[in-house]
């Protein structure tokens, strides 16, 4: 008998060590990212691209704007390509200030996406896109239309419409504050009276999914987080009245994990969350591998807001760029931007295992991309669309997920949490 205890106690003591190897290796080796698979796995519903048109994203100064024609059945051939390519979805992007441009062409736009969309069954998120606040303050710039700005002198002419700008800061600080208004009416109102007029113009087509509020609104300062929310609160609660499609809001900018002017957590991401959150969703974006360590930490801080909040995660733009200093804050480098296969690969997959309502790729624009992987076509001198490789890549990416078994559910490894 003391023989055999000799030999058990140590193999059991062994036992618990191998196994606590093997469950620290795991967290170890696991990106906060793969933690968190979605309890239902049920995979990405939604698969596809973001994609521009052209009056639907013309800047509203005529100075400002860069000609090009608009190619030969760029739609029906366009959303051919995307529903040949095993994809079921698009994030079509439209600007306010486009519509105050020309509204019959704007209009016109729309009806002829949603009309293509209906015959090849695709599904479309029509996002209200603001990229720099709006033209007005800088030729960048494309999103709010120029009677939000002028004759307030606080709001310079081409002052700077980006995060580190002082009257963008302004602008918005006063937007959150509801304290922006043009002739008697306050900007929010204004804004609901636009978007209503795009759901009264395409709730009717089956294709329709839903709408996005407003893409990327800055935030600057923690006070704000809340404000963005009863913002988000009454365009829900005034869209519900003419549309039960989805709604999405989207993530602010910026959007670093480590930025100096507000403190960018799961907890205060929540804060967004429109009161009535019922076929509700929330858009965010990812630009950088998955696995990456500080992109899995983000991406991890993302998917808990959107649990904190209650609400699915839209992950409305995606893909791989590398930024480089400039002033203060970081822009593109076309130069050493690029994604691989292995890439497209990697981003499918872990949005397949978290589950997340739906992904687009960035972008589906026949307008020339200084940042190559951002060209999912290009255009020939007869007006055709010519896919590049980056199509073929997609395509062939999301060929192997949607021919994959689902991954089993994955527990949280021991020690292990859902945030970093």
């Amino acid at each position: 008998m003391r023989h055999i205890i000799r030999i058990v106690v140590p193999l059991f003591f062994f036992s618990i060590l191998i196994t606590s190897i093997l469950t620290i290796h795991a967290f170890v080796m696991i990106p906060p990212v793969y933690a968190q698979t979605n309890e239902t796995n049920k995979g990405t519903e939604y698969q596809g691209v973001a994609m521009k048109g052209y009056y639907t994203s013309a800047k509203q100064d005529y100075g400002k704007n860069i000609e090009f024609n608009i190619p030969t059945k760029y739609y029906g051939d366009s959303l051919r390509l995307i529903s040949e390519a095993g994809m079921n979805h698009i994030r079509y992007i439209f600007y306010w200030e486009s519509y105050a441009k020309n509204p019959s062409l704007f209009i016109k736009e729309l009806e002829a996406v949603a009309d293509k969309a209906d015959q090849y069954g695709l599904k479309v998120i029509y996002d209200n896109h603001q990229w720099h606040t709006s033209s007005w303050l800088e030729s960048r710039g494309t999103g709010f239309p120029h009677f939000l700005f002028s004759g307030n002198p606080i709001y310079e002419r081409d002052s700077g419409g980006n995060t580190d700008s002082e009257t963008a800061k302004a602008w918005w600080t006063n937007w959150w504050d509801r304290s922006i208004s043009a002739n008697g009416t306050d900007g929010w109102t204004l804004q609901s009276n636009f978007l209503k007029e795009v759901v009264n113009l395409l709730d009717k087509h089956p294709s329709t999914l839903g709408y996005e509020i407003l893409s990327e609104p800055q935030i600057h300062g923690n006070d704000q987080w809340e404000k963005v929310g009863q913002f988000n609160t009454f365009m829900v609660n005034e869209l519900r009245n003419v549309t039960s499609k989805t709604i999405a809001y989207s993530q602010q900018v910026p959007a670093g994990i480590n930025e100096p002017t507000i403190d960018v957590t799961s907890e205060n991401m929540a804060k967004m969350v429109p009161a009535n959150k019922e076929n509700v969703v929330y858009k965010v974006s990812l630009y950088g591998v998955p696995t990456d360590d500080y992109q899995s930490q983000r991406l991890s801080i993302l998917v808990n807001a959107g649990e904190l909040a209650g609400v699915p995660i839209y992950i409305g733009e995606w893909n791989n760029v590398q930024r480089v200093p400039s002033g203060d804050v970081r822009s593109i480098d076309p130069e050493s931007s690029n994604i691989t296969p292995e890439d497209i690969d990697l981003f499918l997959t872990t949005f397949d295992r978290l589950g997340v309502w739906g992904a687009a790729f960035w972008i589906w624009n026949f307008i020339p991309n200084p940042t190559p992987n951002f060209n999912l076509i290009t255009v020939n001198d007869e007006g055709q669309i010519v896919p590049t490789q980056y199509y073929e890549m997609l395509k062939n990416g999301v060929a192997k997920v949607s021919s994959n078994p689902k991954i089993p559910n994955n527990p949280t490894p021991a020690g292990a949490t859902t945030s970093p």
